[in-house]
């Protein structure tokens, strides 16, 4: 039984004072792995105050010591990408092949960073003005449990970068991964603050950082209710936010789409990370003539989907992360019968033969309308919603009909057609014939999917204030 009690403040890991205690739980066999215990504002206030005394002197180095702290985190990080995976396989479930990206990717994020930052254009003239991107000073990251060393490694490239030190909060139900990821980035040698990770409520450590003045910057991944509540309590102090936040994106099919290319990419795009994944291509929009051939093709590609034990090669779709969150998928599956839409696949209760552990059927249903709770609320779990359309206006305006607006997929045989449906689409990212991004192009949502944008320069700049000087 592994014990987990220790945040890491100044360049040192040290005993948290907090006394709240969470048991760390498989998803996968539901047993009991360890136990953490959590920080709390005490512990938060110090990890801030680290931060604030590291500020000055990181704010003062050159472009060349940010490259020199980037590539260094990038070999750290890289070299514990095996136990990085494991971690996630191990906490939240994820299957072997996105855990294997991910901790790739992690890494990846501060090479990513650093080429940005080499070619990153300080000073600009602008008319008679100078016009000196200023770092914006101590930034709280706060990254989410379903992808904490993408999250946490992407944040902390551009803080970095922009040279502003750091109190990094993963959730609290990613003490395992924290660990892995917070014992990596320490080898790394950086000077002590510069960065700072805790584990902690969000109502606890987490209203600190969003209130605290020392705190000037929030860059938040999480859920669209928990994104309004950090907005609210940061308006006082006036924090610079950030937030990428929930949805509920559309993947169309366009009528002259070849569906033995389309429908494998359109359900990894649904039921990627377990579904467990904000850009999750849960709503699929079908031409009303061809819905015929897509349940056929739906239903084919899930029974070729292996669900079970997240370590196996094989494994399509791992379990969901807890017990609390089965409970809320199933829950929405029931709704989706109760509300008339159609199972074409999987449905309630576990799949067969898999009788511990959280895994949820992957779940399809047909003949979902606009006024259905499936069609519009983001489940963050593996069901997708099949809804029909007459005409492509009707289609691009059924995709635009949702309070979400962070990634949508677009799929057709004409790409120049394809790209003009996409730029009508009000998303932060619209991919075409593809279900994969640009990790150096910026990422983000419009509407109730966020403010700002991530990666890239884009992402450098969320952590930058300009000054304007302006000299006889």
């Amino acid at each position: 039984m592994r014990s987990f009690n220790q945040a890491y403040i100044d360049g040192a890991f040290v005993q948290v004072q907090g006394n709240e205690t969470l048991s760390i739980i498989n998803p996968a066999s539901e047993q009991v792995i360890g136990q953490v215990t959590l920080a709390n504002r005490a512990d938060t206030v110090l990890a801030i105050e680290a931060a604030t005394r590291a500020q000055p002197t990181l704010a003062s180095t050159r472009k060349a010591e940010r490259i020199d702290m980037l590539l260094a985190l990038q070999q750290a990080v890289l070299s514990n990408s095996d136990r990085l995976r494991d971690a996630a396989i191990e906490e939240y479930g994820g299957v072997l092949a996105r855990t294997q990206w991910v901790s790739q990717y992690a890494a990846q994020c501060f090479k990513n960073t650093a080429h940005v930052l080499d070619g990153y254009e300080w000073v600009r003239t602008i008319g008679e003005a100078s016009v000196i991107m200023e770092p914006v000073g101590v930034a709280a990251l706060i990254a989410p449990w379903n992808s904490v060393a993408g999250t946490v490694c992407s944040k902390l490239a551009c803080a970095i970068a922009a040279g502003c030190a750091s109190v990094i909060k993963p959730s609290e139900l990613s003490p395992i991964q924290t660990h892995v990821l917070a014992t990596a980035l320490h080898e790394a040698g950086l000077p002590d603050g510069v960065f700072n990770i805790l584990l902690g409520r969000g109502h606890d450590v987490g209203d600190e950082l969003t209130t605290h003045p020392g705190v000037t910057k929030i860059s938040f991944t999480g859920s669209t209710s928990t994104g309004k509540q950090i907005a609210r309590a940061s308006i006082e102090t006036m924090k610079r936010v950030s937030l990428s936040l929930g949805g509920k994106s559309a993947t169309l099919l366009l009528d002259d789409v070849d569906l033995a290319t389309a429908v494998p990419l359109a359900m990894s795009a649904a039921f990627m990370n377990n579904g467990q994944a904000c850009v999750a291509g849960s709503r699929l929009l079908v031409p009303r003539a061809r819905l015929g051939e897509v349940i056929s093709a739906v239903r084919r590609h899930v029974d070729t989907m292996r669900i079970g034990d997240p370590s196996d090669p094989q494994t399509a779709i791992g379990p969901a992360v807890s017990q609390a969150h089965y409970e809320r998928v199933q829950t929405y599956i029931r709704r989706g019968l109760e509300q008339g839409a159609t199972l074409i696949a999987g449905g309630t209760g576990r799949p067969q033969g898999l009788e511990k552990g959280y895994y949820v059927r992957p779940t399809v249903f047909a003949d979902v309308t606009d006024r259905m709770d499936i069609a519009n609320e983001e489940i963050f779990g593996p069901v997708l919603s099949i809804m029909t359309y007459d005409s492509l206006e009707q289609a691009i305006a059924m995709a635009n009909r949702s309070d979400y607006g962070l990634q949508a997929y677009v799929f057709s045989s004409d790409p120049d057609m394809a790209r003009r449906v996409a730029l009508r689409l009000e998303a932060g990212t619209v991919l075409i014939n593809r279900h994969t991004s640009e990790l150096m192009a910026p990422f983000g949502g419009r509407k109730q999917s966020g403010l700002g944008r991530e990666f890239g320069v884009f992402g450098l700049e969320a952590f930058l204030e300009a000054k304007t000087v302006v000299a006889d």
